[in-house]
């Protein structure tokens, strides 16, 4: 998929897209789709990923009025809250920035994080049935299995990709990420059938190497 998306001439800034969440041309398209529909319409609180292809979301999502809370590399800071009651209209585009909007962004602890009401997610390959493939790290399907063990209800869970990152079919491990929405420069796709949420951790299922990469993860293992 990165290949293609750079053969083609499909890929956006940062370059290469190959080992990372690829940024695609119309990402902010389909960033004023999403917010199109419920439940990001009205959303008031939303998580969404850091990566370069959703940063037209959190952009967007401030200039609505939407708190948007961006996890923390493998949650080692908690989350940053990016609060558009604070941040002036001429500054929400550098606010929306990874590194640029580190000015305005606040530190909330996980125990501190209020629920979401919706999640918005990068992929690199995704099917119309709702199975999305990230980078392979599996971080993104372990921040919403942590925030379903500290009893968040599950929200519906959307990304924004380029037309050409809709594939056929590929495996499904039972803990990743469940999609209910898709949203394209050119289409919105709701998942009929979303596959189920996770309940919350499975610690059969993590290795020492995330463990060691995630010291929340060890926290909670030992109860807190």
């Amino acid at each position: 998929m990165w290949d293609r998306l750079a053969k083609e001439g499909l890929a956006a800034f940062p370059f290469p897209p190959q080992g990372r969440i690829p940024n695609f041309v119309g990402a902010r398209e389909a960033a004023e789709r999403l917010f199109e529909i419920e439940p990001w319409k009205s959303a008031k609180r939303i998580k969404v990923n850091p990566d370069a292809p959703q940063r037209p979301v959190r952009e967007l999502a401030l200039r609505l009025g939407i708190t948007v809370f961006i996890p923390t590399p493998r949650l080692r800071g908690g989350f940053k809250k990016l609060d558009p009651a604070r941040i002036p209209a001429e500054r929400i585009r550098e606010a929306a920035g990874l590194s640029s909007g580190a000015a305005w962004a606040e530190d909330v602890a996980l125990e501190n994080l209020p629920h979401m009401d919706a999640i918005v997610c990068g992929s690199v390959a995704v099917t119309k049935g709702g199975k999305r493939c990230g980078k392979g790290e599996g971080y993104s399907d372990l921040e919403y299995a942590i925030l379903r063990e500290l009893g968040h209800p599950p929200v519906p869970v959307g990304t924004t990709v380029h037309d050409s990152q809709i594939v056929g079919d590929f495996p499904r491990d039972l803990a990743d990420l469940p999609l209910s929405m898709i949203v394209t420069p050119s289409r919105t796709l709701r998942v009929r059938k979303p596959f189920p949420a996770p309940a919350g951790l499975d610690w059969t299922r993590l290795t020492e190497e995330q463990l060691q990469a995630m010291p929340l993860l060890r926290k909670l293992k030992k109860g807190g």
